[in-house]
């Protein structure tokens, strides 16, 4: 592949990214939740499985604990979150999402699917597939994290 083969498809898949970005955030708030921002969703990818202290996510979202324990205070102010006690280190607190974040959460799954479907519509589901694979290839760990 040429350099400038290359060029493109970087830039078709940052943009791709982006694109895909904007459409689950402006999901999410069609759905009912106007007042988060794409970084918000980055931190829920990291908080929905289990929680994390605010030192994990802050290595997850590439920012100071600092930022990170201002991001959770922000959440937790609007119904998103909830500091816990952490099962195995009586210093920490765990960040795990109340019902109001696991529903948010719900409804950026919506719109990933909505997205999707319409890349589907584009491509069709052959190709979708193949891209998904290829994808998945690529960067078969990768976390869902912003890359500023």
């Amino acid at each position: 592949m040429h350099n400038s083969e290359a060029v493109a498809l970087s830039a078709a898949l940052l943009a791709a990214a982006g694109e895909l970005t904007r459409r689950i955030n402006d999901g999410v708030a069609a759905r009912g939740f106007e007042e988060l921002r794409p970084a918000h969703g980055f931190a829920f990818a990291r908080l929905a499985p289990h929680g994390a202290t605010a030192t994990e996510l802050a290595a997850h979202l590439g920012v100071t604990k600092q930022a990170a324990s201002q991001l959770v205070d922000e959440l937790a102010r609007k119904g998103y979150v909830e500091r816990r006690p952490h099962p195995g280190d009586a210093r920490a607190r765990l960040v795990v999402l109340t019902e109001r974040g696991r529903a948010c959460t719900r409804a950026a799954e919506e719109a990933m699917a909505d997205a999707v479907r319409a890349w589907g519509e584009l491509l069709g589901e052959g190709e979708l597939r193949a891209l998904r694979d290829g994808l998945a290839r690529i960067a078969p760990y990768g976390p869902i994290k912003p890359a500023w």
